[in-house]
Protein backbone atom coordinates (compact mmCIF):
# COMPACT_ATOMS: atom_id res chain seq x y z
CA UNK A 1 0.00 0.00 0.00
CA UNK A 2 2.83 2.57 0.72
CA UNK A 3 4.12 1.94 -2.52
CA UNK A 4 1.31 2.31 -4.70
CA UNK A 5 0.67 4.83 -2.95
CA UNK A 6 4.11 6.58 -3.73
CA UNK A 7 4.31 5.99 -7.20
CA UNK A 8 0.76 7.24 -7.29
CA UNK A 9 2.55 10.32 -5.59
CA UNK A 10 5.54 10.58 -7.94
CA UNK A 11 2.62 10.15 -11.01
CA UNK A 12 0.65 13.23 -9.39
CA UNK A 13 4.30 15.18 -9.98
CA UNK A 14 6.46 14.64 -6.36
CA UNK A 15 9.75 15.23 -6.64
CA UNK A 16 10.74 13.42 -3.45
CA UNK A 17 8.98 10.68 -1.16
CA UNK A 18 9.09 11.09 2.56
CA UNK A 19 8.59 7.62 4.24
CA UNK A 20 7.74 7.24 7.92
CA UNK A 21 8.13 4.03 9.23
CA UNK A 22 11.04 1.46 9.90
CA UNK A 23 13.90 1.38 7.39
CA UNK A 24 13.01 -1.81 5.60
CA UNK A 25 9.52 0.24 4.29
CA UNK A 26 11.34 2.77 2.72
CA UNK A 27 13.58 -0.26 1.09
CA UNK A 28 10.60 -1.65 0.13
CA UNK A 29 9.29 1.94 -1.56
CA UNK A 30 11.92 2.87 -3.14
CA UNK A 31 12.02 -0.69 -4.64
CA UNK A 32 8.32 -0.38 -5.85
CA UNK A 33 8.83 3.13 -7.05
CA UNK A 34 12.01 1.59 -9.27
CA UNK A 35 9.84 -0.55 -10.61
CA UNK A 36 7.72 1.40 -11.33
CA UNK A 37 9.98 3.38 -13.39
CA UNK A 38 10.93 6.42 -11.02
CA UNK A 39 14.29 5.39 -9.41
CA UNK A 40 15.37 8.99 -9.99
CA UNK A 41 12.87 10.21 -6.94
CA UNK A 42 14.50 9.65 -3.86
CA UNK A 43 13.04 8.01 -0.63
CA UNK A 44 13.85 9.86 2.57
CA UNK A 45 13.43 8.64 6.14
CA UNK A 46 12.60 10.36 9.20
CA UNK A 47 16.01 9.75 10.99
CA UNK A 48 19.40 9.41 9.64
CA UNK A 49 19.76 6.63 12.76
CA UNK A 50 19.20 3.32 11.99
CA UNK A 51 15.15 2.50 12.47
CA UNK A 52 15.08 -1.29 13.07
CA UNK A 53 12.64 -3.91 13.61
CA UNK A 54 12.80 -7.06 16.39
CA UNK A 55 11.12 -9.14 13.85
CA UNK A 56 13.07 -8.42 10.89
CA UNK A 57 16.13 -8.77 11.82
CA UNK A 58 15.25 -12.37 13.28
CA UNK A 59 15.20 -12.96 9.55
CA UNK A 60 18.71 -11.94 8.67
CA UNK A 61 20.69 -14.33 11.01
CA UNK A 62 22.39 -17.47 9.92
CA UNK A 63 19.90 -19.64 11.96
CA UNK A 64 17.16 -18.23 9.44
CA UNK A 65 18.93 -19.02 6.38
CA UNK A 66 19.69 -22.71 7.99
CA UNK A 67 15.96 -23.47 8.47
CA UNK A 68 15.19 -22.75 4.91
CA UNK A 69 18.11 -24.46 3.36
CA UNK A 70 16.79 -27.58 5.71
CA UNK A 71 13.53 -27.12 4.38
CA UNK A 72 15.26 -27.44 0.70
CA UNK A 73 16.72 -30.44 0.98
CA UNK A 74 13.84 -32.06 2.48
CA UNK A 75 10.39 -30.92 0.50
CA UNK A 76 10.48 -31.61 -2.96
CA UNK A 77 7.71 -28.71 -3.35
CA UNK A 78 8.45 -25.93 -0.87
CA UNK A 79 7.22 -22.16 -1.20
CA UNK A 80 8.80 -19.82 1.44
CA UNK A 81 5.79 -17.49 2.38
CA UNK A 82 7.96 -14.67 4.03
CA UNK A 83 6.24 -12.12 5.87
CA UNK A 84 6.48 -8.24 4.47
CA UNK A 85 7.91 -7.32 7.55
CA UNK A 86 11.61 -7.85 6.41
CA UNK A 87 14.54 -6.48 4.86
CA UNK A 88 15.02 -6.30 0.85
CA UNK A 89 18.04 -8.50 1.93
CA UNK A 90 15.94 -11.30 3.50
CA UNK A 91 13.48 -11.48 0.77
CA UNK A 92 16.59 -11.89 -1.97
CA UNK A 93 18.58 -14.54 -0.19
CA UNK A 94 15.32 -16.35 0.75
CA UNK A 95 14.28 -16.73 -2.72
CA UNK A 96 18.04 -17.84 -4.10
CA UNK A 97 17.21 -20.58 -1.54
CA UNK A 98 13.16 -21.02 -1.76
CA UNK A 99 11.25 -20.22 -3.89
CA UNK A 100 9.24 -16.70 -1.55
CA UNK A 101 6.34 -14.74 -1.91
CA UNK A 102 5.45 -11.85 0.35
CA UNK A 103 2.03 -12.01 2.37
CA UNK A 104 0.88 -9.57 4.68
CA UNK A 105 -1.21 -10.12 7.98
CA UNK A 106 -4.23 -9.44 5.42
CA UNK A 107 -3.40 -11.74 2.70
CA UNK A 108 -1.58 -14.45 4.18
CA UNK A 109 -4.18 -16.98 4.71
CA UNK A 110 -5.23 -16.28 1.75
CA UNK A 111 -1.99 -16.62 0.03
CA UNK A 112 -1.24 -20.24 1.51
CA UNK A 113 -5.25 -21.42 0.78
CA UNK A 114 -4.54 -20.46 -2.85
CA UNK A 115 -0.88 -21.82 -2.69
CA UNK A 116 -1.74 -24.94 -1.92
CA UNK A 117 -4.65 -25.30 -3.74
CA UNK A 118 -2.39 -25.11 -6.89
CA UNK A 119 -0.02 -27.09 -5.86
CA UNK A 120 -1.22 -29.93 -3.89
CA UNK A 121 1.52 -30.80 -2.00
CA UNK A 122 3.19 -28.09 -1.41
CA UNK A 123 5.25 -27.58 1.99
CA UNK A 124 4.88 -24.01 3.39
CA UNK A 125 7.64 -22.84 5.33
CA UNK A 126 5.82 -19.61 7.00
CA UNK A 127 8.92 -16.83 8.37
CA UNK A 128 9.58 -14.96 10.12
CA UNK A 129 6.84 -14.34 12.76
CA UNK A 130 6.75 -17.33 14.93
CA UNK A 131 3.53 -16.28 16.37
CA UNK A 132 1.74 -15.42 12.95
CA UNK A 133 2.87 -19.30 11.86
CA UNK A 134 1.80 -20.79 14.77
CA UNK A 135 -1.79 -18.73 14.97
CA UNK A 136 -2.52 -19.98 11.70
CA UNK A 137 -1.80 -23.55 12.35
CA UNK A 138 -3.78 -22.83 15.35
CA UNK A 139 -6.79 -21.49 13.17
CA UNK A 140 -7.19 -24.21 10.90
CA UNK A 141 -6.86 -26.60 13.96
CA UNK A 142 -9.97 -24.49 15.08
CA UNK A 143 -11.69 -24.58 12.16
CA UNK A 144 -11.29 -28.42 11.78
CA UNK A 145 -12.09 -29.23 15.47
CA UNK A 146 -15.41 -27.20 15.28
CA UNK A 147 -16.38 -29.22 12.27
CA UNK A 148 -17.09 -26.81 9.46
CA UNK A 149 -17.88 -29.42 6.29
CA UNK A 150 -16.74 -29.38 3.25
CA UNK A 151 -19.44 -26.81 2.35
CA UNK A 152 -18.84 -23.76 4.42
CA UNK A 153 -14.92 -24.69 4.10
CA UNK A 154 -15.14 -23.79 0.52
CA UNK A 155 -17.62 -21.10 0.68
CA UNK A 156 -15.89 -19.32 4.23
CA UNK A 157 -12.21 -20.23 3.18
CA UNK A 158 -12.03 -21.13 -0.54
CA UNK A 159 -13.58 -22.94 -3.23
CA UNK A 160 -10.95 -25.27 -3.90
CA UNK A 161 -10.83 -26.60 -0.26
CA UNK A 162 -12.80 -29.56 1.72
CA UNK A 163 -11.74 -30.47 5.23
CA UNK A 164 -9.36 -33.33 3.21
CA UNK A 165 -7.67 -30.39 2.36
CA UNK A 166 -7.18 -28.16 4.76
CA UNK A 167 -6.12 -30.62 7.04
CA UNK A 168 -3.09 -31.78 4.41
CA UNK A 169 -2.26 -27.78 4.20
CA UNK A 170 -2.53 -27.55 7.72
CA UNK A 171 0.53 -30.35 8.71
CA UNK A 172 2.04 -29.22 5.47
CA UNK A 173 3.49 -25.49 7.42
CA UNK A 174 6.39 -25.42 8.79
CA UNK A 175 6.89 -22.57 11.15
CA UNK A 176 10.18 -20.81 11.63
CA UNK A 177 10.87 -21.26 15.71
CA UNK A 178 12.80 -18.01 16.65
CA UNK A 179 11.39 -14.86 15.41
CA UNK A 180 9.03 -12.22 16.95
CA UNK A 181 7.70 -8.79 17.96
CA UNK A 182 8.53 -6.81 20.74
CA UNK A 183 5.05 -5.25 20.64
CA UNK A 184 2.93 -8.25 20.42
CA UNK A 185 5.20 -10.20 22.41
CA UNK A 186 3.31 -8.15 25.67
CA UNK A 187 0.52 -10.00 25.24
CA UNK A 188 1.85 -12.94 27.58
CA UNK A 189 0.00 -14.98 30.51
CA UNK A 190 -0.34 -11.94 32.82
CA UNK A 191 -2.38 -10.93 30.31
CA UNK A 192 -3.95 -14.23 29.09
CA UNK A 193 -5.47 -14.07 33.05
CA UNK A 194 -6.63 -10.57 33.17
CA UNK A 195 -8.52 -11.10 29.72
CA UNK A 196 -10.06 -14.47 31.15
CA UNK A 197 -10.57 -13.53 34.94
CA UNK A 198 -12.55 -9.39 33.87
CA UNK A 199 -13.88 -9.62 30.60
CA UNK A 200 -15.25 -12.41 29.94
CA UNK A 201 -18.28 -10.68 28.23
CA UNK A 202 -16.02 -8.52 26.42
CA UNK A 203 -15.59 -8.89 22.77
CA UNK A 204 -11.98 -10.02 22.13
CA UNK A 205 -9.78 -9.29 19.03
CA UNK A 206 -6.02 -10.81 18.19
CA UNK A 207 -3.64 -9.65 15.67
CA UNK A 208 -2.39 -12.30 13.68
CA UNK A 209 1.42 -11.77 15.32
CA UNK A 210 0.20 -11.95 19.06
CA UNK A 211 1.51 -14.97 21.39
CA UNK A 212 -0.71 -18.39 21.07
CA UNK A 213 -2.46 -17.90 24.23
CA UNK A 214 -4.18 -14.58 23.61
CA UNK A 215 -5.10 -15.80 20.11
CA UNK A 216 -6.72 -18.78 21.06
CA UNK A 217 -9.20 -16.98 23.37
CA UNK A 218 -10.00 -14.60 20.26
CA UNK A 219 -10.00 -17.62 18.35
CA UNK A 220 -12.63 -19.49 20.24
CA UNK A 221 -14.93 -15.88 20.95
CA UNK A 222 -14.78 -15.39 16.79
CA UNK A 223 -16.31 -18.84 16.22
CA UNK A 224 -19.58 -17.47 17.67
CA UNK A 225 -18.97 -13.91 16.09
CA UNK A 226 -17.99 -12.64 19.62
CA UNK A 227 -14.25 -11.79 18.36
CA UNK A 228 -11.68 -11.85 15.44
CA UNK A 229 -8.39 -12.73 14.67
CA UNK A 230 -6.23 -11.04 11.64
CA UNK A 231 -4.97 -7.94 10.58
CA UNK A 232 -5.25 -4.58 11.97
CA UNK A 233 -7.59 -3.83 9.18
CA UNK A 234 -10.20 -6.98 10.30
CA UNK A 235 -10.01 -5.75 13.73
CA UNK A 236 -10.69 -2.44 12.81
CA UNK A 237 -13.67 -3.56 10.68
CA UNK A 238 -14.91 -5.82 13.25
CA UNK A 239 -15.19 -3.25 16.16
CA UNK A 240 -16.86 -1.08 14.07
CA UNK A 241 -19.12 -3.11 12.28
CA UNK A 242 -20.33 -4.31 16.21
CA UNK A 243 -20.97 -0.70 17.03
CA UNK A 244 -22.73 -0.09 13.95
CA UNK A 245 -24.87 -3.17 15.02
CA UNK A 246 -25.94 -1.64 18.48
CA UNK A 247 -27.01 1.48 16.44
CA UNK A 248 -29.36 -0.44 14.25
CA UNK A 249 -30.39 -2.49 16.60
CA UNK A 250 -31.17 0.97 18.78
CA UNK A 251 -32.64 2.55 16.01
CA UNK A 252 -35.23 -0.18 15.62
CA UNK A 253 -36.34 -0.87 18.97
CA UNK A 254 -36.80 3.27 18.85
CA UNK A 255 -39.16 3.09 15.67
CA UNK A 256 -40.83 -0.33 17.04
CA UNK A 257 -41.91 1.81 20.33
CA UNK A 258 -40.26 0.31 22.87
CA UNK A 259 -39.99 1.85 26.01
CA UNK A 260 -36.40 3.06 26.81
CA UNK A 261 -34.90 1.40 29.85
CA UNK A 262 -33.09 4.13 30.70
CA UNK A 263 -29.71 2.51 31.06
CA UNK A 264 -27.17 2.65 28.81
CA UNK A 265 -25.51 -0.11 26.65
CA UNK A 266 -21.64 -1.01 27.07
CA UNK A 267 -19.55 -2.85 24.06
CA UNK A 268 -16.25 -3.85 25.53
CA UNK A 269 -13.35 -4.73 22.86
CA UNK A 270 -10.19 -6.54 24.60
CA UNK A 271 -7.68 -5.06 21.50
CA UNK A 272 -5.04 -7.61 21.26
CA UNK A 273 -2.65 -5.45 18.89
CA UNK A 274 0.09 -2.44 19.26
CA UNK A 275 -1.33 0.33 21.42
CA UNK A 276 -1.13 3.17 17.89
CA UNK A 277 -4.22 1.44 16.71
CA UNK A 278 -6.61 2.99 19.51
CA UNK A 279 -6.80 6.63 17.62
CA UNK A 280 -8.13 4.93 14.23
CA UNK A 281 -10.81 2.56 16.33
CA UNK A 282 -11.92 5.41 18.61
CA UNK A 283 -12.16 8.07 15.78
CA UNK A 284 -13.99 5.42 13.45
CA UNK A 285 -16.07 4.46 17.02
CA UNK A 286 -16.97 8.04 17.89
CA UNK A 287 -18.13 8.64 13.72
CA UNK A 288 -20.47 6.30 13.84
CA UNK A 289 -22.19 7.24 16.94
CA UNK A 290 -22.64 10.72 16.24
CA UNK A 291 -23.75 10.14 12.49
CA UNK A 292 -26.64 8.22 14.58
CA UNK A 293 -26.54 10.44 17.05
CA UNK A 294 -27.37 7.79 20.04
CA UNK A 295 -26.65 8.82 23.50
CA UNK A 296 -27.15 5.38 25.04
CA UNK A 297 -24.46 3.42 23.20
CA UNK A 298 -20.93 3.22 25.35
CA UNK A 299 -18.33 1.59 23.80
CA UNK A 300 -14.82 0.37 25.69
CA UNK A 301 -12.11 -0.28 24.44
CA UNK A 302 -9.75 -1.92 26.91
CA UNK A 303 -5.75 -2.64 25.29
CA UNK A 304 -4.54 -5.29 28.25
CA UNK A 305 -0.70 -5.23 28.97
CA UNK A 306 1.66 -6.26 31.27
CA UNK A 307 1.80 -4.14 34.28
CA UNK A 308 5.74 -4.35 33.71
CA UNK A 309 4.43 -2.06 30.71
CA UNK A 310 3.44 0.75 32.83
CA UNK A 311 4.48 3.07 36.29
CA UNK A 312 2.80 5.02 38.79
CA UNK A 313 2.97 8.80 38.48
CA UNK A 314 1.38 11.66 41.00
CA UNK A 315 -1.33 12.15 39.29
CA UNK A 316 -4.64 12.64 40.98
CA UNK A 317 -6.61 11.73 37.34
CA UNK A 318 -3.92 9.17 35.81
CA UNK A 319 -2.36 6.91 38.51
CA UNK A 320 -0.29 5.18 35.68
CA UNK A 321 1.11 5.90 32.21
CA UNK A 322 2.86 3.71 29.43
CA UNK A 323 6.51 3.49 30.05
CA UNK A 324 9.15 2.43 32.34
CA UNK A 325 13.29 2.03 32.70
CA UNK A 326 13.23 -0.56 29.18
CA UNK A 327 11.61 2.46 27.24
CA UNK A 328 8.10 3.94 26.63
CA UNK A 329 5.62 1.37 26.87
CA UNK A 330 8.24 -1.72 27.20
CA UNK A 331 8.59 -4.10 29.81
CA UNK A 332 11.97 -4.75 31.58
CA UNK A 333 10.90 -8.65 31.39
CA UNK A 334 10.52 -8.32 27.04
CA UNK A 335 7.44 -6.36 24.93
CA UNK A 336 6.35 -3.15 24.21
CA UNK A 337 2.87 -1.69 24.26
CA UNK A 338 3.88 0.42 21.56
CA UNK A 339 6.31 0.13 19.13
CA UNK A 340 9.82 1.78 19.56
CA UNK A 341 11.23 2.05 16.42
CA UNK A 342 7.83 3.49 15.21
CA UNK A 343 8.43 5.99 17.73
CA UNK A 344 10.91 7.31 15.60
CA UNK A 345 9.17 8.78 13.21
CA UNK A 346 7.45 11.89 14.67
CA UNK A 347 6.09 15.41 13.05
CA UNK A 348 9.23 17.08 14.19
CA UNK A 349 11.22 14.56 11.97
CA UNK A 350 8.52 14.97 9.02
CA UNK A 351 9.40 18.53 9.20
CA UNK A 352 13.15 18.42 9.15
CA UNK A 353 13.00 16.32 5.65
CA UNK A 354 10.37 18.68 4.35
CA UNK A 355 13.14 21.75 5.14
CA UNK A 356 15.98 19.82 4.48
CA UNK A 357 14.20 18.94 0.72
CA UNK A 358 13.19 22.53 0.30
CA UNK A 359 16.50 24.59 1.62
CA UNK A 360 18.66 21.82 -1.09
CA UNK A 361 20.33 20.35 2.47
CA UNK A 362 23.85 19.40 1.68
CA UNK A 363 24.35 16.01 -0.02
CA UNK A 364 25.77 14.12 2.46
CA UNK A 365 23.23 15.17 4.86
CA UNK A 366 20.38 14.61 2.72
CA UNK A 367 21.95 10.80 1.10
CA UNK A 368 22.33 9.82 5.36
CA UNK A 369 18.15 10.05 5.04
CA UNK A 370 18.49 7.54 2.24
CA UNK A 371 16.77 3.83 2.65
CA UNK A 372 19.52 1.03 3.01
CA UNK A 373 21.32 0.15 0.04
CA UNK A 374 22.52 -3.12 0.75
CA UNK A 375 22.03 -4.98 -2.47
CA UNK A 376 22.99 -2.27 -4.77
CA UNK A 377 25.16 -3.71 -7.80
CA UNK A 378 25.47 -6.82 -5.97
CA UNK A 379 24.52 -10.96 -7.45
CA UNK A 380 23.78 -13.94 -5.72
CA UNK A 381 24.51 -16.98 -8.12
CA UNK A 382 25.08 -14.93 -10.93
CA UNK A 383 21.53 -13.19 -10.56
CA UNK A 384 20.67 -9.52 -9.46
CA UNK A 385 20.44 -9.49 -6.12
CA UNK A 386 17.70 -6.53 -5.86
CA UNK A 387 15.94 -8.57 -8.71
CA UNK A 388 16.02 -11.10 -6.41
CA UNK A 389 14.38 -9.52 -3.48
CA UNK A 390 11.72 -7.54 -5.70
CA UNK A 391 10.63 -10.66 -7.20
CA UNK A 392 9.16 -12.18 -4.00
CA UNK A 393 6.86 -8.74 -3.68
CA UNK A 394 6.38 -8.80 -7.30
CA UNK A 395 4.57 -11.98 -7.04
CA UNK A 396 2.34 -11.08 -3.97
CA UNK A 397 1.66 -8.07 -6.02
CA UNK A 398 0.32 -10.63 -8.97
CA UNK A 399 -1.48 -13.20 -6.71
CA UNK A 400 -3.92 -9.89 -5.23
CA UNK A 401 -4.48 -8.31 -8.22
CA UNK A 402 -5.39 -11.79 -10.79
CA UNK A 403 -6.16 -14.25 -7.23
CA UNK A 404 -4.07 -16.57 -8.81
CA UNK A 405 -0.11 -17.50 -8.03
CA UNK A 406 1.97 -16.48 -11.03
CA UNK A 407 2.61 -19.14 -13.65
CA UNK A 408 6.44 -18.32 -13.12
CA UNK A 409 6.31 -18.53 -9.75
CA UNK A 410 4.79 -22.17 -9.94
CA UNK A 411 7.58 -23.21 -12.17
CA UNK A 412 10.10 -22.18 -10.00
CA UNK A 413 8.30 -24.70 -7.13
CA UNK A 414 7.94 -27.72 -9.03
CA UNK A 415 11.59 -27.21 -10.79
Amino acid sequence: KMGDDAVKMCEEGATSIACLGVDFMSESVATIMSRNGYAHIPVYRATARHIGCSLAESAEKDAYQAWLQKGRAENKNALHVVYINTSLETKAVSNSIVPTITCTSSNVMATILQASSEVPDVKIMYGPDTYMGENLVTMFTSILNANWDDDKIAKALHPKHNRATLEKLRDNIDVYPNGNCVVHHMFGNEVVNTVKNNYDDAFVTAHLEVPGEMFQIAMEKSLVDKGVVGSTSDILKFISGKVSLAVEEEAASASAGATPSGDNRRLKFILGTEAGMVTSIVKSVQDILAAAGSKTIETEIVFPVSSEAVMGVDDDDLAVVPGVAGGEGCSTAGGCATCPFMKMNDVDALSDIAEMVIENSDEKKMKSHLPPQRLIGKKIDGIDAVDLGSEPILWMRHFMKESAMPKSLIQKISS
